[in-house]
């Protein structure tokens, strides 16, 4: 069984994308977009080469991105109209991928995540 651990800054950026949802869209909202997050990050983990994330080398050797809108199913518990954040992470060793980062698509993920 493949396994994810999120780094010191995935976490914080976790912590305030959900309270950023809670604000916005109420706790309803916080615990599907929760559940998507939680989604994606377990899709990585069992499938880190999946055809729909992308080697990121040029920001980090060994760094991929996956969107979150490519975990989408239609159960209703993750279901989330338009996701906007992308995860980046890397294999840490065979079956543990690190989630490094945690960014909204509109972020230049170059200027948060370096050497």
């Amino acid at each position: 069984m493949s396994r994810f651990r999120l780094s010191r800054l995935a976490h914080a950026d976790l912590r305030r994308i959900l309270s950023a949802s809670s604000e916005r869209w109420g706790n309803e909202g916080r615990r599907r977009y929760e559940a998507a997050l939680a989604a994606a990050m377990r899709r990585v983990a069992g499938d880190p080469d999946c055809p729909t994330s992308r080697g990121r080398d040029e920001l980090r050797r060994g760094v991929r991105s996956f969107h979150v809108r490519h975990a989408l199913t239609a159960d209703s518990a993750t279901r989330v109209r338009r996701p906007v954040h992308v995860l980046y992470y890397r294999v840490v060793e065979p079956g543990l991928v690190e989630i490094v980062r945690v960014l909204h698509e509109r972020v230049e993920p170059s200027q948060h995540l370096g050497d």
